[in-house]
């Protein structure tokens, strides 16, 4: 039975866009363009200086009226190109701007899937989560499944959101008065580019849901490395954590967690402390730590864990509840000055 598309532009619904980064996508590209549905009213295949000239391909041989092919002057990465896709589908006025690759992973049949919890005021962003069925689990490249565990983990601590995994999934959707505020001078250009964004969301206050889906792996050749960028990903994931407390905790707001969080780690800078430069005297003379240091050490390390789980449960509550787009300032003003350009 054929799914029911959402109301497309014509009968008053959302304009909705697709954005296609290409980079050596020539074999795909068109079966993806063929496969978009009639729901969405624009498709924006960004030729991000492929050599393969994926653009040319995509403007000789595709005859869709919807489509507009962009091209980068120098390659930007997946992330450049997602970026230049978004600024020209917000200048044409696109409502909703969803993100499917060009190399037939990213199931376009799914769009509703991503489009629908935006348009009933559900999430201001939405992601794909390949992780959902275990069946599917199982097609996956094992090396895929450890380094989407591996580098998930990190992604809760750096970008908040505690609910979501896949964070490297590029099958995304975003309200475009969303979009419009995101710094985008700022946000990553390459591999760690939907890592970012979720940061960048998370400081918005932008509320993310995961949608469940599928891949699909055939000839493609990812150009993600996972023992290449896991050192990467570490850096700036530690980068943007430190960031994103400082500035949800801190400077934009103040409670009970922004005293758990530097107390807990004073604490178990004392009893490394503490109990470190007792137990070198002990060791060095030969003898025995006493009772009274191992019991204060330990209280002290005790004590020290517990704020700083105290102040992890905070933060895995302080998730953003409202849609972003909702807020009136944000559907009248989608090109007022975004005001976490520093971060």
């Amino acid at each position: 039975m054929q799914k029911n598309h959402l109301q497309t532009d014509a009968q008053g619904g959302a304009k909705v866009a697709v954005i296609i980064p290409c980079y050596k996508v020539v074999r795909h590209v068109l079966g993806v363009i063929e496969s978009i549905g009639p729901q969405v009213h624009a498709i924006y295949a960004v030729d991000d200086c492929c050599p393969d000239g994926s653009g040319r391909y995509i403007q000789a041989h595709c005859k869709d009226p919807r489509v507009r092919v962009c091209f980068n002057t120098e390659n930007q990465g997946v992330g450049g190109a997602v970026m230049a896709g978004y600024q020209q589908a917000i200048a044409d006025g696109m409502d909703i701007l969803v993100k499917i690759d060009g190399d037939g992973q990213m199931d376009p049949a799914l769009l509703d899937d991503f489009i629908a919890p935006i348009i009933h005021g559900e999430a201001d962003y939405t992601k794909g989560n390949r992780f959902f069925d275990l069946e599917g689990v199982r097609t996956m490249p094992p090396v895929r499944i450890f380094g989407n565990a591996v580098l998930s983990i990190m992604s809760k601590f750096s970008t908040g959101y505690w609910h979501l995994f896949d964070p490297t999934n590029g099958y995304t959707a975003i309200h475009a008065a969303v979009a419009s505020r995101l710094p985008f001078s700022k946000i990553s250009r390459r591999y760690f580019f939907e890592t970012d964004i979720l940061f960048r969301l998370n400081t918005l206050g932008a509320v993310v849901l995961d949608v469940p889906m599928q891949a699909h792996y055939g000839d493609e050749v990812s150009g993600l490395h996972i023992r290449k960028i896991v050192g990467e990903f570490l850096v700036k994931h530690l980068r943007n954590s430190a960031k994103r407390v400082f500035y949800n905790h801190y400077l934009r707001n103040v409670s009970i967690a922004s005293l758990e969080l530097p107390l807990g780690v004073l604490l178990l800078l004392a009893a490394a402390t503490y109990g470190g430069y007792h137990w070198a005297q002990s060791a060095a003379a030969g003898l025995t730590t006493p009772a009274g240091t191992v019991v204060l050490s330990a209280v002290l390390l005790l004590a020290g864990l517990q704020f700083l789980l105290a102040f992890l449960a905070a933060d895995m509550a302080a998730l953003p509840t409202r849609p972003l787009h909702l807020t009136q300032s944000v559907r009248l003003g989608r090109k007022q000055k975004v005001p976490h350009d520093a971060l």
